[in-house]
């Protein structure tokens, strides 16, 4: 097996093959697509701004872990939660398939939150952008899982993956041959283009026909799935500032069957006259946008009931009587985890009041919750807040992941 040194042929493809790229004005669909964006824009800000401090924190950590794990469960890896916190702990498997799929997990969360923290911001669209989400989950992968079978080859060749790199082989994807490899660089600033400066009810809109264009572009030789519901991840966090408190990843994946057939309609060519004015079908792109803005708003739902501050607070505060019997607590625990559900960091120096007792009982309190990881600290003198572990998630947030490794 060798690295991929073919060179790159451009059959010539005019632009106007991707043609529409954002749903038009004249659309039929447009009226109801808009008023569902505008609907999604409002409920996810108001989800945010009803989070407080110390839960935002500590949600926005463990949606990543849902996110990969979500994402990566779409291309049938299967890394549970916990096995993916491990990870990040650089502890791994003694198994060689589940220990590569825990340092893929590990390269997903990595990634994500470099975009997290907004070193991606104004570039979403751009093609050094995208270009710089798969060199940065492709170079953290193991070298197994950077070698590839290319498509359509009786010899099974393997062809070896160039993170950051457009691929220069022809793919086809189910029954859609994607665009030759010499037309990529035009089509990839054509998409550029016709993303990157939108409006922002337009650029909530337009984030689904995003998605699209660029898996029927397909840049690269593979992890166009990854990078695509990466590139939607920042879109949202960047077009609907979600502070990643939520996904569209797992209700994707929860729908996964019509996530990709839908995703197919919106490679068909254009019907009839009543089907826009592009050569892809317009409806079905408009059909796939409703299914993926739909996603969203649910998605917000999901996660705004899961954290509703009442319920919440009951789920932790009986895991932690539980514990408290179970002696793997010490009294008076939970006083301290209900302080952090409505201060959302709480100083070192406070906790003795708080539970009502001494420095040294407040000292092993603290250390018991950090042993747990339910909290966390920057430092053994920074402040505490809380923390969301996977472990705990059919406790605390049930039905976020499966409750077993799979």
């Amino acid at each position: 097996m060798k690295p991929d040194k073919k060179t790159a042929q451009d059959r010539g493809e005019t632009l106007g093959l991707m043609e529409p790229l954002t749903i038009s004005q004249g659309s039929r669909h447009r009226s109801q697509l808009m008023d569902i964006a505008m609907d999604l824009a409002s409920k996810s800000s108001g989800f945010r701004r009803s989070l407080p401090p110390g839960i935002y924190q500590a949600l926005a950590k463990l949606v990543r872990t849902m996110n990969c794990y979500y994402s990566n469960l779409i291309e049938d890896h299967n890394t549970h939660p916990i096995d993916i916190e491990r990870s990040m702990d650089n502890d791994y498997s003694q198994d060689p398939k589940k220990r590569d799929l825990q340092i893929e997990a590990k390269a997903h969360i990595l990634c994500q939150q470099w975009i997290d923290e907004g070193d991606l911001a104004g570039r979403v669209y751009t093609v050094d952008g995208l270009m710089e989400i798969h060199r940065r989950f492709c170079e953290n992968l193991p070298e197994d899982l950077l070698w590839v079978e290319y498509p359509d080859n009786d010899n099974k060749e393997k062809i070896r993956v160039i993170p950051g790199e457009l691929r220069k082989r022809d793919v086809r994807v189910g029954k859609h041959y994607a665009v030759s490899p010499g037309a990529l660089s035009r089509f990839m600033k054509r998409f550029e283009d016709a993303y990157s400066n939108l409006g922002k009810s337009e650029a909530i809109l337009a984030a689904a026909a995003a998605h699209h264009r660029l898996v029927w572009i397909h840049p690269f030789i593979d992890g166009n799935g990854r990078v695509a519901r990466l590139m939607s991840h920042a879109a949202m966090l960047e077009t609907l500032d979600t502070g990643g408190v939520w996904s569209v990843a797992r209700g994707l994946a929860r729908s996964v069957d019509k996530y990709k057939s839908l995703l197919q309609q919106a490679d068909l060519p254009r019907r009839n006259d009543l089907d826009g004015r592009g050569s892809l079908s317009e409806e079905g792109l408009a059909e796939f946008t409703l299914y993926f803005l739909e996603v969203c708003r649910d998605q917000v739902k999901f996660m705004e009931e899961l954290v509703q501050p009442d319920r919440l607070r009951t789920r932790i505060l009986l895991w932690v009587e539980e514990e408290i019997r179970m002696k793997t607590l010490p009294d008076h625990s939970g006083k301290v985890l209900d302080a952090l559900l409505y201060r959302g960091e709480l100083p070192r120096g406070d906790i003795p009041e708080i539970i009502g007792a001494g420095d040294r009982q407040a000292r092993r309190i603290t250390s018991a919750l950090l042993k747990e990881g339910v909290l966390t600290s920057e430092s053994p003198r920074a402040p505490l807040r809380l923390a969301f572990p996977a472990k705990l998630a059919d406790r605390w947030m049930p039905n976020l992941f499966p409750e077993k490794p799979g």
